[in-house]
């Protein structure tokens, strides 16, 4: 999908059921993104994964968003996933507005109900735990995908829902790729 419009609230509530529809165990990871700095993006086949160091050459060691009280960078922030029924849904304009950001992109259900908090997640030879981090969609999210698009992530009953993704630290080290399955273990 091209052009510049940007999604309005009733394509964002007419599309919600589709979004919950996604599968909800099995997703294969598409899009994998490294962010090596501020509005960069680098596509990559496969990326290696560490508990101490997160995604290497990737910001969250030297400029995360979210840090400790002691000034380290948050472990729950380092991997995020994007449900891809919603990166479909708001993401229009593919050439002239930059990709989300998102560590990589799944079609999988990312809701509280399916993956609560703490839930283990297996993916290539890594896994991951899922966060307490609330993914609200920050203000950049806003400019590039619209207003309605930022609003329908915090609405009333929507942030169970964890429209805009899950947060991740990583709980063992390892690697994947593009095409990998994400199981849950349960």
């Amino acid at each position: 999908m091209t052009g510049r419009a940007q999604v309005t609230a009733e394509e964002l509530a007419a599309g919600l059921p589709h979004v919950l529809a996604a599968p909800k165990d099995g997703a294969a990871v598409e899009l994998l993104c490294l962010r090596p700095a501020y509005n960069e993006r680098r596509f990559v086949d496969r990326i290696t994964m560490t508990r101490a160091g997160g995604i290497p050459g990737e910001r969250w060691s030297t400029a995360p968003w979210l840090r400790l009280p002691d000034g380290s960078p948050h472990p729950g922030i380092q991997v995020s996933i994007l449900p891809r029924r919603v990166m479909d849904l708001v993401w229009r304009d593919r050439e002239g507005t930059p990709h989300p950001g998102d560590t990589f992109v799944a079609d999988l259900d990312t809701s509280e109900a399916n993956l609560p908090t703490g839930t283990l997640l297996a993916v290539g030879s890594a896994v991951l735990r899922v966060s307490e981090v609330f993914n609200d969609a920050c203000v950049k999210w806003k400019v590039r995908y619209g207003s309605a698009a930022k609003d329908w992530i915090t609405a009333p009953g929507h942030p169970p829902l964890r429209l805009r993704g899950l947060l991740c630290s990583v709980e063992t080290d390892g690697e994947l790729a593009n095409g990998d399955v994400i199981r849950a273990l349960r």
